[in-house]
């Protein structure tokens, strides 16, 4: 018998697990007390952007395969239920906010039948689950709760979903890895490695992949401090260090740091877990990992006054870029649109253009002016700052946007365009952990 499955939470993390759990085979049924997102996507539409998870998601509902619903009542035949709901920072807190989950768990519990196995996906900090597992048997001791930590990159959830690069299960019972492994059982034809753990390791292996990402990401912009400071360049310093097998050079590229609704809250999440648990000092490390990130932030700000003026007021500057990466339009936590937002706090006149992220940027910093095209953006600007590295931004004419332009002053806080093709143009360009070059 086919699995029936249910996805609580259609956010970003859960209509792209529906869609993909369906386009295996599977009768999926996405669940959200959001009235209005439910109904979006049941027309096949995605309240946010997502490379290839539109045109999926449309073709799933066409099948018939997919459903969504506000009613969980729905869901109480399915076989597997995950939970994707939010892991939001606290306010006023390094912790996680787990009410979401908790109501997931809270919903599910009475309603799933006997047999059926209720899975985390959302990252949680550990001890989470043992505690949701304790709080499901007290509802309902015929249902099992494991959990299946998602490892999903902005602009390429599709393609990590479908062909993910491993598949870790926390689980306590054979039983319940043997029903995981019905339904990955396409990837396991395709050797994807499949790691069985407890429930506290399943756990702290996403936030320690994070921490990590965030401490190599980290290490590399303080190694862009140095280079400034000595005169290096940070760029082929990173070439260099990055033929080490043992380093890699993957997220060596020294710029404004990372952001989105990940590795911010869920490093921070982590380190008050830790005090938590009275491990502090194990984590430490993180806090300046925080400090350096954020600090990279403040550095362009510092480029901006050394080739402008310490006085911002009324100047024109340009911002390429307002999602905290590529190919997304998250704004959350975004380095790009932090340094905008800043920029304009010193009383200049921010113009930002984004392919994708203007309407959330507009609504989380609606004091930001906003161009529809690059041309706009740029139009006698007095400095630009490249701090999303879209395909867009690297394809521009460095001659042609010379004659927009005010002044011809470029600052590349993500290190990702031509420097010497800009230079050549007759621009003054800078970037992070190299030397200014006019």
């Amino acid at each position: 018998m086919t699995l029936r499955v249910s996805v609580i939470g259609t956010g970003y993390l859960g209509a792209t697990h529906a869609a993909c759990i369906s386009s295996m085979g599977f009768e999926v049924i996405g669940v959200d007390t959001d009235p209005a997102k439910i109904a979006l996507l049941a027309q096949g539409k995605v309240p946010f952007y997502e490379p290839d998870l539109e045109e999926l998601l449309a073709a799933e509902i066409a099948s018939g395969r997919l459903s969504f619903t506000t009613d969980i009542t729905g869901t109480a035949d399915c076989d597997i239920h995950f939970i994707c709901v939010g892991t939001p920072q606290q306010a006023g807190s390094l912790a996680a906010d787990l009410r979401f989950v908790d109501s997931a768990l809270d919903a599910v519990a009475p309603i799933a039948k006997a047999g059926s196995l209720v899975v985390g996906k959302s990252t949680v900090p550990v001890g989470t689950a043992e505690r949701l597992r304790q709080r499901l048997a007290a509802v309902n001791k015929d249902v099992e709760l494991a959990w299946n930590p998602e490892f999903l990159r902005e602009g390429f959830a599709v393609e990590d979903t479908l062909r993910p690069n491993r598949l870790v299960v926390g689980v306590t019972s054979d039983a319940a890895e043997k029903k995981l492994q019905e339904l990955y059982q396409v990837n396991l034809d395709a050797n994807t490695p499949w790691v069985r753990a407890d429930l506290p390791t399943a756990e702290l292996v996403k936030v320690a992949a994070n921490s990590f990402l965030a401490t190599k990401i980290s290490f590399i912009n303080a190694m862009a401090e140095i280079c400034e400071a000595a005169g290096g360049d940070v760029t082929v310093l990173a070439r260099a260090i990055g033929y080490d097998p043992r380093i890699g050079n993957r997220f060596l590229q020294a710029g404004i740091g990372f952001g989105g609704g990940c590795l911010p809250k869920d490093i921070r999440a982590f380190m008050a877990r830790a005090q938590e648990l009275g491990a502090e000092q194990a984590l430490e490390f993180l806090r300046e990992i925080d400090s350096i990130n954020l600090r990279a932030r403040q550095r362009v700000i510092e480029l901006v006054r050394n080739d402008l003026s310490d006085d911002l007021a009324g100047k024109k500057i340009a911002v390429l870029g307002a999602a905290f990466k590529p190919d997304s339009d998250d704004v959350r936590d975004s380095p790009a649109l932090d340094i905008a937002a800043q920029i304009l706090a010193a009383g200049a006149n921010v113009v930002v253009h984004d392919p994708k992220a203007m309407v959330p940027a507009q609504k989380r910093f609606p004091g930001l002016a906003f161009a529809e095209t690059i041309d706009e953006c740029l139009a006698d600007a007095e400095l630009v700052l490249h701090l999303t590295e879209w395909k867009i931004y690297r394809e521009i004419d460095p001659d042609a946007a010379k004659k927009l332009v005010k002044n011809a002053i470029m600052i590349d806080g993500r290190n990702a365009l031509d420097r010497e093709k800009w230079i050549a143009a007759g621009w003054k360009f800078r970037a992070l952990g190299r030397s200014s070059v006019q």
